[in-house]
Formats: structure tokens, sequence, C-alpha cells
């Protein structure tokens, strides 16, 4: 079978994040992003119609949607770029703006999670993703002879050979041995063509191994860098509640020295957590106890908060009620011994809050009966 759209691959991304990247450059990429948005759209469409008559549909199903996912996200991406280009009427915060939105990460997940990749590494998981596709279901690119599709697979291999080099120490060894078997591989593949032998039946497992490592190079990728996203999170997360922390344990000494009765809720200590693991799974624990220690916190800030408030407040309406006694009730002595006692508990530490409430309802209360 022959899908009559022609494969296509990702423009090259200008500059870099955090950078402006030059309106000129800007437009020749967001041109041919397009193209390659729309063309890898038809290819899709042709693909999915292509899985569903295949005899292993159930099992393509997922790789199916799993490329729509990952266009469907680089789409949604490119109109927020075109938005913010504004037909080439941008400055310099503008082209900062979509440098972040071509640079920084979006939403990827497929049916299994989410992942988060930029926009360039969506672009190439979306590459890698229908070159599996066709291969799985043994089509031919409409345009594309051997030597094109072998062009094509020389440039993922370089790919792959640029992604090799940012695997971490400890697996890039196995990565490299990996490159390698692709790149003899496919050195014989070529030589195999240039003498006229039929490499029809070779190609095609070639390209779903190279798929699939490029594609698991692309992910290992985008999990490391959550991975350390998560890791810094975590460490200023902690650095945040340890300075919450020892401002509300200051707020609950002096509501319990000032006010009676004063809560009696534990103020929890994040620096008991330990250090910020490393690991994944420790990780989403450490998480999930940060979490549980800011609301320990925010509840204790406000109960301590709110005694230290219920003070003040019981305070101001006393004068409030004083004020307007002198010219209601001007020299009564019994609203000036409710008011001295008030003041009395008031100046006491701790402020009695029970005695101090009923003092300010009997001074409401009398001040009410004079009208």
């Amino acid at each position: 079978m022959t899908v009559r759209t022609p494969t296509v691959s990702a423009p090259a991304p200008p500059g870099r994040m955090g950078s402006s990247v030059p309106a000129t450059e800007l437009l020749s990429f967001l041109g041919a992003l397009g193209e390659w948005r729309d063309r890898r759209k038809a290819e899709l469409d042709e693909l999915d119609q292509a899985a569903l008559h295949s005899p292993d549909a159930d099992a393509l199903s997922a790789d199916v949607v799993l490329s729509m996912t990952v266009w469907k996200a680089v789409s949604d991406r490119y109109e927020l770029i075109l938005v913010t280009w504004d037909s080439g009427r941008v400055g310099p915060t503008e082209t900062e703006r979509i440098s972040a939105l071509i640079w920084g990460g979006l939403d990827a997940g497929g049916a299994g999670g989410s992942l988060a990749v930029s926009l360039p590494e969506a672009c190439k998981l979306s590459d890698a993703l229908a070159a599996t596709l066709r291969a799985k279901l043994a089509l031919d690119p409409g345009d594309a002879d051997l030597a094109a599709r072998l062009r094509e697979l020389r440039a993922q291999v370089e790919r792959i050979s640029d992604l090799v080099k940012l695997e971490p120490a400890n697996v890039r060894d196995q990565a490299l041995a990996h490159h390698h078997d692709l790149d003899r591989r496919l050195t014989d593949l070529a030589d195999r063509n240039k003498r006229g032998a039929d490499i029809g039946g070779l190609i095609g497992p070639f390209e779903i191994d190279a798929a699939r490592t490029e594609r698991d190079l692309i992910v290992g990728a985008a999990t490391r860098k959550e991975r350390a996203a998560d890791v810094a999170r975590a460490r200023t997360l902690r650095g945040e509640l340890e300075a919450q922390g020892t401002a509300v344990r200051a707020l609950a000494d002096k509501a319990v020295a000032t006010v009676t009765p004063a809560p009696r809720l534990a103020v929890p200590d994040v620096t008991a957590l330990g250090p910020v693991p490393n690991t994944p799974s420790e990780l989403e624990k450490y998480l999930t106890r940060l979490d549980a220690v800011r609301r320990a916190l925010g509840q204790a800030q406000a109960a301590y908060g709110s005694a230290l408030g219920k003070r003040d407040e019981l305070s101001q309406l006393l004068d409030a009620y004083q004020v307007k006694a002198a010219s209601v009730a001007k020299g009564n002595e019994d609203l000036a011994e409710l008011y001295r006692r008030g003041r009395t508990v008031i100046e006491a530490e701790p402020v009695d809050l029970a005695r101090l409430g009923a003092l300010v309802a009997a001074y409401q209360a009398y001040l009410e009966g004079t009208k």
C-alpha cells in the first residue's frame, strides 16, 4: 500500500530559551512549521486509515493515538505562537515570548500519561512516531524511492548521535552501542543499494529500530528534565516552608504568650523530612509530604493569627464604643467602669479573650440601652 502524502521532517528551530530571535528567522521558521504541521496531519490521517484496515489494527491504535496527541500539542503551541507573532508586529519583548513558547515545555502526553517536552522535541518525536507507523504498516512513502529513504535515515541516525551525547554517563555506553549498531547497519544498507541489491525487506525493520531508538532517547531526555525540575521545585519549596515554619512558630509563641485561650496546633518542621531525594519514587513521596507540611503550616498560621486578630478586634470595638458613648452617654459612670475593666484585661498578658469579649458585649448592650 502507498500513502499519497509524502513524509516530512520538522524544521530546525531558531534561537534558544531566553533569547530574542530575529524576526526574519521567526518568519522563516513559522512558515516551515506551518507547512510541516499541515503535511504531518494529512500524513497521519492516511496512516490512521491504513491502520484501521490493517490486521494489526488493535496493536497499532496506541501508536496512532500517541502520534495524533503529539501533533495536537504541537499544533496548539503553533497557534499560540501565531497569536504572539501578530503578523510580524513584534518587538524584543514579543520575540522573547515566542522563544519561550518554542523552547518551553508543552504537554505531549498520551493515554498513558503526560510528558513535558519542548516544541522542537515534540516535532522530532512526531517524526519518529510517523516513521514507526509507516514501517509497521509496511508503507512506501508516496514520492520517496529507496535512495531518498536512505538519506532520511542517515539524517535520523545523525539526530540519534546528537541525542546520545546528552545521555548521562551511567547509560551513555549502552546508547552509544545502539547508535553504532544503527550506523553500521545503515552503512551496510547503503552499500547494498549501491550494488543493486534488493534491500526492500531490510529497510523496514531498520526504520522501526531507528524510530524506536530516537523516540526512546527523546522521551528519556524529557523525563530527566522533568525529574530535575521536580528536584529543583522540591528544594525551592522546602526552603520556602522552612522560612514559613520559623515565622509561624514565632507567631504561635506570640499568640500563646499574648492571649488565652490560645490554639494548640502543632507547627510542623520541614527539616524533619530530611534532604530532598533524587530517585523518582522517593521524590514523589517527598513532594507529597511537603504539600502536607504546607497545608499544616497554613492551618496553624490561620489559627494563631485569628486568635491575635480577635484580641485586636475586641480592643478596637471597645475604643469605638467609648467614642460613641462620649456623644450619647457622656459622664456615665457604669460605662466608664466597664471601659476601665476592659482596658485592664487588654493590658494584661495573656489577654483573657472570653472575659474581654463579655465586657465588650456588656458595654455594647448598656450603650444601646441608654438611647
